[in-house]
């Protein structure tokens, strides 16, 4: 029984539940995703020093520039001396320059490190995904997993490449400030720094909604990925039942969420813009009032009030940078959420510790009273016992969802068995490597997949040591030469996506090429010539025996014709053998084998 693949059911376009996205979709504390994120940064120590002294560097001439203006004002223009004025001006200059030149090379140093830290990460997410089981993949749209890798990862390279640095820089900016201020003057400094609290304290309040609103955004926009990787794969169907307006529909709702939760995620966000433009007018009022009131009274000189001034713009310029910083960083931390979810995933049972190389096998295949279930309490193999003889073809029929694919799945090692023990010449399974067990398997499904590659390297897929002359050679065996050599470009033609510029036929030859080029001591054939014409079936027919000879060959079968010749059938129905036998056999006995062939074959000879 084939398990739903809801990133391939266009049918369920827009119909996916919540249920599945709250499985998906996981409370985690974001200080716990910082703190995942910071051992991706620590092998670049060094840099990042270098990065958080230019900071500083540039941070402390940001300051330097204020009180080199009050100077001159003092100093210089105060009492009109033009080369005191020319020097000091000279001074500010450089200061600026070397302002911005620090600036952009701390930039520029963070960016790398950065790109390095989410290459790293990308590496670690992706190959972890090549590790999981297929349940995951079962139960988790295409789209969803993609936007892991390229929204998520997109959002925290936004945080890291270039928030970062501007988060470290406002903080100091901040320190420096307040720090400058008090040194000039306490009185003005003390109405000055009144408005921290208050802009600290908006800014948690916003904190507490602002996290939560990202993180959902974060999970519609994996949603509406999700949705537009259905209704682009499977454009034929959507266009063959004329389900343009309701995938339109789908598409339209899933838009509709995203555009709730980023308007939602943004508002709380974008009130810390105007606020911080009225807190610093505000803040420059009152130190224009307060500094002006001084001076009449001799306490402070017209310089000071100018540096102060120019310093409470200064300092309400990275608040409002923290405030943009906001919106960023919430969306990296929802990202790294749900990035560490994958990876936090189990993986894969692992190997047995120690296991024996599973070298020069016979062929002989052996389920032994196997029991499955995909969910608890709904077996779908139950107590099955059956022999695939070595160099013998067993074939396996029954019903659509009988567990004749489960079957496969489980030899494979897709899914792990749940009682009893599936035997390869006497040896279980579980007990010697995967990778050593399905190089031993050679599979053929009904729907062929190929890569946006060369047909010689699809071919080649099937054993990447192979040469390009035992490449065409497999394609001579499989009966798919002549229509390679007609191709544009022949053996190097490019395939378009989903081998589309092929028909059915031609993918299949494509793919049992690929199978005769590994050279597997065990042929699996899921329906393998079930979705293509009579002629073509013919051709694949005589490819497929060219494959099978002197291999043990399991065969899923609904066109029964095509398994007349097998040594042993298996009737399969609801996840038990109802009957066993050869074809002749079977007929005999006039039971379900033989109701299923005659429907296919009414007015026929048997």
């Amino acid at each position: 029984m084939k398990m739903p693949k809801p990133g391939r059911a266009i049918g369920a376009i827009g119909s996916r539940g919540p249920g599945m996205r709250e499985r998906i979709e996981t409370a985690h504390d974001p200080r716990h995703a910082l703190r995942r994120l910071l051992p991706y940064l620590r092998p670049f120590r060094g840099t990042l020093m270098a990065v958080c002294g230019l900071i500083a560097t540039y941070t402390v001439l940001g300051l330097i520039g204020p009180y080199l203006m009050g100077a001159a004002i003092d100093r210089f223009i105060a009492v009109k001396e033009l080369s005191g004025l020319m020097r000091i001006s000279l001074w500010m200059l450089i200061v600026y320059l070397l302002n911005n030149l620090f600036q952009a090379v701390s930039a520029w140093l963070m960016a790398d490190v950065s790109q390095r830290a989410l290459k790293t990460l990308r590496r670690d997410l992706f190959t972890h995904m090549q590790r999981l089981p297929m349940n995951f993949f079962d139960a988790r749209p295409a789209g969803e997993l993609m936007s892991r890798l390229t929204n998520d990862i997109d959002a925290i390279n936004q945080a890291v490449s270039q928030n970062v640095t501007s988060l470290l820089a406002g903080v100091l900016s901040l320190v420096g400030i307040v720090a400058a201020m008090f040194i000039l003057d306490v009185q003005l400094a003390l109405a000055s720094i009144l408005v921290v609290p208050i802009m600290f304290g908006f800014t948690e309040f916003v904190a507490r909604y602002t996290h939560r609103g990202f993180r959902e955004l974060q999970k519609h926009l994996g949603g509406l990925n999700g949705v537009m990787e259905e209704a682009i794969s499977g454009q034929r169907v959507v266009k063959a039942f004329g389900r343009n307006e309701s995938t339109l529909a789908a598409f339209r709702r899933s838009n509709q969420q995203v555009f709730r939760a980023a308007v939602r995620a943004n508002s709380y966000a974008f009130l810390l813009m105007p606020l911080t433009n009225v807190l610093g007018n505000f803040f420059v009022i009152v130190l224009a009032g307060l500094g002006g009131w001084l001076a009449l009274r001799g306490l402070v000189s017209v310089g000071i009030i100018a540096t102060f001034i120019n310093y409470a713009q200064n300092f309400v310029s990275p608040l409002r940078q923290l405030a943009n910083l906001y919106n960023a960083i919430q969306a990296a931390l929802a990202g790294a959420e749900r990035v560490f979810e994958i990876i936090d995933s189990p993986a894969e049972a692992d190997d047995a510790a120690a296991a024996p190389p599973l070298e020069s096998i016979r062929g002989e295949v052996r389920f032994e009273r196997v029991e499955f279930s995909y969910r608890p309490g709904t077996p779908v193999v139950k107590d099955m016992t059956l022999e695939a003889g070595a160099g013998k073809t067993l074939a396996l029929v029954g019903p659509t969802g009988a567990g004749k694919t489960t079957l496969i799945n489980l030899l494979t090692r897709f899914y792990e068995i749940g009682a009893g023990r599936i035997t390869i010449d006497g040896t279980d399974i579980r007990s010697v490597r995967k990778t050593d067990l399905r190089r031993c398997l050679g599979i053929v499904l009904q729907d062929t997949f190929l890569f946006s590659d060369t047909v010689l390297e699809n071919i080649r897929y099937g054993r990447l040591s192979a040469t390009d002359e035992e490449c065409m050679e497999a394609a001579g065996m499989a009966g798919a030469d002549l229509f390679i050599r007609r191709l544009p470009q022949g053996y190097r033609t490019r395939l378009a996506e989903r081998a589309g510029n092929l028909s059915q036929g031609e993918r299949q030859l494509l793919s049992i090429a690929r199978a005769i080029l590994a050279d597997p001591a065990i042929l699996i054939l899921d329906e393998a010539t079930s979705s293509v014409d009579t002629r073509t079936e013919v051709r694949i027919q005589k490819a497929l025996l060219n494959l099978m000879a002197g291999r043990t060959s399991i065969v899923i079968a609904h066109r029964l014709s095509t398994i007349r010749e097998a040594d042993q059938v298996a009737v399969i129905d609801h996840g038990e053998i109802v009957e066993k036998g050869t074809h002749r056999e079977l007929l005999a006995r006039c039971g379900l084998y033989y109701r299923l062939y005659v429907g296919q074959f009414k007015g026929h000879p048997l």
